[in-house]
């Protein structure tokens, strides 16, 4: 009797402790876990927001679609139920039972969240569906809206649902927008907050502008049954749309600087380039042509291996943002800045005359003139204008008696024009350029840095490195005083919920960078070489432009320089600077030039 009683007894202690386990250690989880077997909290997902141009066209759009969706929560425990049950959902989604199965295992930790099974299914299928996995646990069907680009090349995905009718052909806007995809794993480790099966911003305004277009999402609390059916409603949370993008991009500024520049593409059998519009006086991007460029629509719903391949095994390789990623030597687009820091310096004033008599000899070494003979008697003007090697080696290495800036302050001003340093574009994957240095000769090449180094640098070749947006700022300091702009896409934000609009105020990155007294004299070399200079070309439009033609040597190989060609206009009152850089272009005047002109001979009609 004693040991009954003092098993009874221990068997009632165990039960009184684990029922105050269950319900007071761990009552709040079984309380969680037993609500949602009866109640379902399911995400609203919000509407993204739109993306427009500075005249309020839409860039992008979103089409309503619907998922096959399954929450591994409602799937049977018991193993044989499971396999029974996941061979009916093989059988109507067109699935390997294995491809769900691993689906699931990438889905542990996310035990309540839905994973999707087909995607982008028209109303008509996804209608269909239903009715045919109503008896299927935790099987069920949920609206999305799918990201459209509205600008971009017609061809389209065997995976997108995308209509080919509703997108214009224009290829240049895909490096600017970029893309949505689902989220990775990595992504959703610094995303918390997100679901297994979001999409993301991965490149571009979209990835860049994530937070903002996104949304929040709203909530619906349903009953549901033990399949996990929806049976009532119990309370819904409306979601709120993501804020809508304003662009600066003017989209007819856009189009006609993209078709220019392929048509001369064409001409000239070059396939690489980019051209640049932008306000000098606020950073503003007026069309920004990255070329060759690709279709985003590919990306949205997941582009396929064949076409994947075609684009990253591309020698040209569409999937760089050159604009803003590229780096190159400057050429001759970067003489105007030594030009300005010798003025600043009081190295040269405006009246200061050195001899071009065909380059200088030092020791022997030769460093040449581009024209031979030289260019006779040069001040700073006909210098930029004729774009004349000895004025930038005087002024840049010194020479003989004539002391020049020195490598330290030719390094000192590139940085104070923000080469060597990133100008805060608001895109992701900007470069920063690079400014070589006697201390990283040094520790790179293993040699010491010679005034043939010098030399080089003055005149843009040698081992600087530039990105095409920072010769657009370059210009842009120049061309509007002396201010440096942040370059900026976005305009404005406007939240569709109160229409309330908040605008992006232009950024100063550095004023008075020199006096616009020296500006002035380097403006004059500017215009002087549309007027007389390497970019006669010009010469005959109705606007006044000045400008600054570059050939940059980068291989030592038989490949064709990088032509260049910057400029800002009117030349009185610039409105416009226009960069533009084709990759192994040749000569900057006979290449890049030629864009520039016809790009300036329609914008001046079309101002008007």
């Amino acid at each position: 009797i004693k040991i009954i009683s003092l098993v009874i007894f221990l068997f009632v202690v165990i039960i009184f402790v684990r029922n105050g386990y269950l319900q007071i250690w761990r009552g709040q989880d079984y309380s969680l876990l037993a609500e949602e077997n009866r109640l379902r909290l399911k995400p609203i997902i919000a509407e993204r927001g739109i993306i427009y141009d500075r005249n309020f066209s839409p860039l992008v759009t979103n089409i309503p679609s619907f998922n096959l969706v399954l929450t591994p929560q409602d799937l049977p425990q018991n193993t044989t139920e499971r396999a029974k049950t996941l061979e009916s959902i093989s059988s109507l989604s067109g699935l390997g039972v294995s491809v769900i199965e691993d689906r699931l295992k990438n889905s542990k930790g996310h035990y309540f969240q839905s994973i999707n099974l087909v995607e982008n299914l028209n109303y008509e299928k996804a209608m269909g569906l239903i009715v045919s996995g109503a008896t299927i646990p935790g099987l069920t069907i949920e609206q999305i809206y799918t990201r459209l680009y509205l600008y971009a090349p017609g061809a389209t995905d065997s995976n997108s649902t995308s209509s080919i009718n509703q997108v214009v052909p224009v290829d240049s806007l895909a490096h600017i927008l970029g893309y949505t995809g689902k989220i990775s794993k990595e992504e959703l480790q610094s995303h918390p907050s997100y679901l297994l099966a979001d999409y993301i911003g991965k490149t571009g305004l979209e990835k860049q502008y994530e937070s903002l277009l996104r949304g929040t999402y709203g909530q619906k609390a349903t009953e549901i049954d033990a399949m996990g059916k929806e049976k009532n409603i119990v309370k819904v949370s409306p979601p709120e749309v993501g804020k809508n993008l304003i662009l600066t991009l003017n989209l007819n500024f856009q189009r006609t600087l993209e078709e220019i520049t392929v048509n001369y593409l064409k001409k000239f059998n070059k396939k690489k380039a980019v051209a640049i519009l932008l306000d000098p006086n606020n950073g503003e991007i007026l069309a920004f042509v990255n070329l060759p460029s690709f279709n985003n629509n590919l990306f949205v719903n997941g582009i396929s291996e064949e076409n994947y391949q075609k684009l990253v095994t591309d020698k040209n390789s569409p999937l760089f943002s050159r604009g803003w990623s590229g780096l190159y030597p400057s050429g001759s687009t970067i003489k105007p800045l030594y030009a300005s820091a010798a003025l600043n310096e009081k190295v040269i004033d405006k009246n200061t005359v050195i001899l071009s008599n065909g380059g200088i000899q030092v020791d022997r070494w030769f460093f040449p003139d581009w024209k031979a003979g030289g260019h006779g008697l040069t001040d700073v003007r006909k210098a930029i204008a004729e774009s004349v090697n000895t004025f930038f080696y005087f002024i840049g290495g010194g020479y003989n008696n004539f002391v020049g800036l020195g490598l330290d302050k030719m390094i000192l001003y590139l940085k104070k024009f923000n080469f060597g340093s990133s100008l805060g574009i608001d895109v992701p994957g900007e470069a920063s350029g690079f400014i070589p240095s006697r201390q990283w000769k040094l520790n790179t090449k293993r040699e010491q840095w010679f005034i043939g180094d010098t030399y080089n640098l003055s005149i843009g070749q040698g081992d600087l490195l530039v990105t095409p947006l920072q010769i657009a700022s370059l210009t842009a300091t120049i061309a509007n005083g002396g201010t440096i702009y942040q370059p900026h896409f976005v305009k404005a934000f406007v939240d569709p919920s109160n229409n309330s609009t908040k605008e992006v105020a232009p950024i100063k990155l550095q004023d008075k960078v020199i006096p616009d007294a020296y500006l002035k004299i380097v403006r004059e070399g500017m215009r002087q070489t549309i007027t007389v200079g390497s970019g006669r070309l010009l010469a005959d439009l109705a606007i006044p432009v000045a400008g600054k033609t570059g050939t940059a040597q980068w291989s030592n190989n038989a490949a064709e320089n990088h032509a260049w060609f910057t400029s800002f206009a009117p030349y009185d009152n610039p409105k416009v600077v226009l960069t533009v850089l084709v990759e192994e272009g040749g000569e900057g005047s006979a290449v890049a030039a030629p864009i520039a002109k016809n790009f300036f001979s329609w914008y001046e009609k079309e101002v008007k």
